[in-house]
């Protein structure tokens, strides 16, 4: 049952083929045995409960097509009764009094949390090697990291521990993770899920998106996680795109004359040529279905680091000030006074990649130095946003969508790039500038690595659409689905 699909559970737990009480039991016992540290809280006890729940809501026909299939959370969504860390020492043994909105919409559609999972701290890294609570493995190659901040989400559902999972993605940590582990993931329009009980790291950049095998199982995620949340301000409300909607609305629709646009910005220099190769099978194969491709140019893509690395610092400096030992959280022992105490705190708090962050963030809305750069990074989001809109929207619109790599990389070994974060950082070249821009994208694995050590290192395809256009993404990413097997690939032991 653990290599089936959110789709074909669905179905097995609505015919009544199994019990969702078996199904969580199952999953249960294979993340028990896993050694990927995917994990971080799981508990037998509250998970077979829910499973009883949805037992019953199968019995007495008030079943969704969700009820009853499992799930699990990235560490950053709070939760009433399983811990709520964000990967860091600061949080490590706090629960939460209430439940992310996200959490809450999956558990009234009744399905049955699985645990916890890990996460670089405060959804800060690319590689899940910065969470107080140890790396996470990639299940296709153990010596690589997982991708971050996502790791731990993707590699659950790589290694078959859970059918579905939740991720957030604030500069890629969805779509990257998924490229890494070779499953499928989407970010969605910046406000379409909320951000209340998602534990902040960028408030104008971080967004919740689902994770799973294919883009139906996520088209499926997406109907029940999406939605206004008059509790978040940054929710999309009903006149502006916060509406309900089913977002496996086109899935089956022929993908005969989409036009698609390739960046010239996203295959030059910097590149894999096995990445570039996968990547470029796929786009053929998207011709093969109908589509045609367009050559297009997002002239400020390089920017994109630089712009990124000022504003979401500076939006962390300031969401992560809550953390100061007073109200919830790491207390230091030994203080002499206030200050004293918050001195240590945080320092024994946060580890080394959020202090750089925060240090950062600080610096730059320092007075005489916002202008210089924050503002202008702001400024360089404008033109970014820009870009897309030229050839998405405007009046000279060329393409429906965009493709072209996730990464200019498979997934590199742990502790590669530990000791360069700037090096990390440039992996992020090709996720960055979507996220700037608020649109949905989302990663799709299309082949692998070439040679001894990259051959079992998944590729992902990025898929970029317009604002409130993951309905048209899924169709996209669906229909290649159907015509190919990289998402039904699995790790060796599966």
């Amino acid at each position: 049952m653990h290599t089936k699909t959110v789709k074909e559970l669905s179905a097995l737990l609505q015919s009544k083929a199994i019990t969702a009480t078996e199904l969580a039991t199952q999953f249960l016992a294979r993340i028990e045995q896993s050694d990927l540290n995917a994990f971080l809280h799981v508990d037998r006890a509250l998970t077979l409960a829910q499973a009883a729940e949805a037992d019953a809501r199968i019995a007495n026909g008030t079943a969704t097509p969700l009820t009853g299939v499992p799930i699990a959370h990235k560490d950053i969504f709070v939760t009433r009764d399983w811990r709520s860390t964000a990967g860091s020492k600061m949080l490590a043994n706090y629960v939460s009094p209430f439940d992310a909105t996200v959490v809450e919409k999956f558990r009234a559609a009744g399905m049955v949390t699985l645990g916890k999972l890990n996460c670089d701290e405060f959804a800060m890294g690319s590689a899940n090697e910065n969470s107080a609570f140890g790396a996470v493995k990639n299940p296709w190659d153990k010596r690589a990291v997982p991708g971050g901040s996502s790791g731990g989400s993707a590699a659950a559902v790589a290694a078959r521990l859970a059918p579905a999972v939740t991720g957030t993605d604030t500069g890629g940590s969805i779509r990257q993770p998924a490229a890494f582990c070779g499953i499928t993931g989407i970010k969605p329009t910046y406000g379409r899920v909320s951000r209340f009980g998602m534990i902040a790291f960028a408030s104008s950049l971080d967004q919740g998106g689902p994770m799973a095998q294919t883009a139906e199982d996520c088209a499926l995620l997406l109907n029940a996680m999406a939605g206004f949340d008059e509790r978040d301000s940054t929710s999309l409300a009903p006149e502006l795109g916060g509406v309900d909607e089913d977002f496996t609305r086109e899935l089956g629709q022929p993908l005969t004359g989409l036009r698609i646009g390739v960046p010239k910005e996203y295959f030059g220099e910097g590149l894999a040529a096995d990445v570039e190769q996968a990547v470029r099978a796929a786009l053929a194969q998207y011709e093969k279905l109908g589509a045609t491709l367009v050559d297009i140019s997002l002239p400020n893509t390089a920017l994109s680091i630089p712009a990124y690395y000022m504003i979401a610092p500076a939006e962390a400096s300031s969401n992560l000030s809550r953390f100061d030992g007073v109200r919830y959280g790491h207390r230091a022992a030994d203080y002499k006074d206030l200050a004293d105490m918050y001195r240590k705190t945080r320092a024994e708090g946060f580890g080394a990649e959020v202090k750089r962050r925060i240090m950062v963030g600080t610096y730059v809305l320092c007075h005489g130095y916002y202008d210089a750069y924050y503002l202008k990074a702001q400024k360089i989001r404008r033109l970014i946003a820009q870009d897309f809109e030229a050839v998405l929207n405007g009046p000279n619109a060329v393409c429906d969508v965009i493709m072209g790599p996730v990464a200019p990389t498979v997934a590199w070994d742990l502790g590669d790039k530990s000791d360069d974060p700037v090096a990390a950082y440039l992996a992020d070249i090709f996720t960055l500038s979507t996220s700037l821009a608020g649109l949905p994208g989302m990663s799709i694995p299309c082949g692998f690595g070439q040679g001894e050590k990259n051959a079992n290192r998944p590729v992902g395809l990025q898929i970029i659409g317009k604002h409130f256009g993951e309905a048209k993404l899924l169709n996209v990413a669906h229909q290649y689905q159907l015509a190919t097997d990289w998402h039904k690939r699995a790790p060796a032991g599966i």
